[in-house]
């Protein structure tokens, strides 16, 4: 349970860093993924910014 939640955390932030609202993302991000049987996806939830 915590290494979930240190995962949650740390995307929460790189959301927040890039200007981005972490629940909206998160209602928005992680349904695409509800399917997923391995954790490959962490690596698409992390919002880089274009800049």
């Amino acid at each position: 349970m915590a290494k979930a939640s240190a995962i949650i955390y740390n995307i929460a932030k790189t959301v927040k860093a890039n200007n981005l609202k972490p629940y909206e993302y998160f209602l928005s991000e992680i349904p695409k993924h509800l399917d997923d049987i391995d954790q490959n996806f962490c690596e698409y939830l992390l919002p880089w910014s274009s800049n």
